[in-house]
């Protein structure tokens, strides 16, 4: 069992073979309360209009718009206050002639008015108040409908359900909603050199930081995940525990070859389970020996065992074929242009990913190299929050250039808010 010939192929199109397979999540009913992170299965619509009635979006006076004619400053007019009322309250009276309801932001204009004065437009003495100017039909009122009608799309399929959206479906009414099903993933600790992160140091041998990573890195997204080994080095056993995994979950990753010795065992893996391989190579450093299959449609991935690779193949790859089973619209990584704050001379004969840490200020988004750009630098993982994509076929970039960034973690922003 020879290594096999690998043939690397753009990132983009390894990207576009693994969405392009029609592998789906199923669709189930959750709370509203459980249904964050979770993509949207149906159209979600409007149950009553917003506003719901005529409402003040001030503090003020609910008047008639026609009694303000011809005010100005050497001519005021004044109007009697009849009523208050405050939100989710409402008044009884009618607004008659130079009458006015005091109202509080959000309250129902009461009958008979079709115009709100703020508090600041008035010279108030007791029940009474005057103005200076006139006011439009329906000026400083928020309409009935004005926002959403009854049947309106407010939320669309394959939306991802953030706090807005939980905002918008508790609005409606919506206690239970229909999404699809996130994804479970098996994680499979590969390699004889790999101990467990309990384990004491042992000559030649390291503690297994990927699987955890990559466990973090889904649970991130509220994905499960599970976590499995391979123990015996022989070909038989290492089939039967991606098996097991695949029975139990959607995706199995393994880190790091299958191998002994000379002999690579993740091929005849994905052939004893007749898993029609989708490519075994990418044309970027790190990560070149990627491998992404398919089997009893599920997603197999052969992620490289040094860190650094292993989470670039995580965001690049593992990421979008979650996100297409759950048919979210947003699928693929995005991308931010940044300018390169240090130089980076190497040569880049393939794409290649840079750890990297992005800075927003207020002229635009920075970029700087983190670590030692060691492919394999755990540390500066934990110290990024983008990864920065060189183009294959340059040959470096300066202090200044801008460069695509890919944002993995929240940007910091350089500045205090100026509010």
């Amino acid at each position: 069992m020879p290594f096999e010939k690998r043939s690397p192929i753009p990132v983009k199109e390894a990207i576009q073979r693994i969405v392009n397979q029609n592998i789906r999540s199923n669709k189930i009913t959750v709370s509203l309360e459980e249904s964050i992170g979770y993509v949207l299965a149906n159209d979600i619509v409007a149950t009553y209009d917003i506003p719901r009635f005529d409402k003040s979006p001030y503090d003020g006076f609910a008047i008639r718009s026609k009694d303000t004619v011809g005010a100005r400053g050497d001519h005021r007019i004044k109007f009697k206050v009849i009523d208050h009322i405050g939100a989710g309250s409402v008044s009884h009276k009618e607004v008659g002639q130079y009458e006015a309801v005091r109202i509080m932001t959000g309250a129902q204009l009461p009958k008979g008015a079709d115009a709100v004065v703020m508090f600041e437009q008035t010279v108030e003495e007791e029940d009474t108040f005057s103005i200076r100017k006139s006011f439009e039909h329906h000026e400083n009122v928020s309409l009935k409908g004005e926002e959403t009608q009854t049947g309106d799309i407010v939320l669309t399929v394959g939306q991802r359900i953030n706090p807005g959206a939980i905002a918008v479906l508790a609005t409606y009414g919506y206690t239970e909603v229909e999404v699809y099903e996130k994804p479970s993933i098996a994680v499979i600790a590969t390699g004889s050199e790999l101990l467990d992160v309990s384990d004491e140091l042992q000559p030649g041998k390291i503690r297994n930081s990927n699987g955890p990573m990559i466990k973090a890195l889904a649970e991130q997204l509220g994905i499960h995940v599970g976590s499995y080994q391979i123990q015996q080095d022989d070909l038989q056993s290492s089939i039967e525990v991606v098996k097991h995994a695949m029975e139990q979950h959607d995706m199995v990753i393994t880190t790091g070859g299958v191998s002994v010795g000379d002999f690579d065992y993740l091929p005849e893996i994905y052939r004893a389970l007749d898993a029609n391989v989708l490519f075994n190579k990418v044309a970027m450093r790190p990560g070149s020996v990627t491998t992404v299959a398919v089997a009893n449609q599920k997603y197999l991935f052969g992620l490289s065992g040094n860190p650094s690779a292993c989470f670039t193949g995580f965001e690049l790859f593992v990421k979008p074929a979650m996100n297409h089973m759950m048919n979210a619209k947003a699928v693929y990584p995005q991308i931010v242009k940044a300018t390169l704050m240090e130089d980076f001379t190497k040569a880049n004969p393939f794409t290649r990913f840079i750890r990297a840490t992005a800075t927003l200020t207020p002229a635009g988004a920075t970029v700087v190299p983190s670590g030692f750009n060691k492919s394999g630098a755990v540390v500066a993982i934990a110290h990024a929050n983008a990864m920065i994509m060189l183009p294959g076929g340059t040959r470096g970039f300066k202090q200044g250039h801008t460069v695509d960034v890919i944002l993995t973690e929240s940007a910091a922003y350089e500045e205090e808010l100026n509010i």
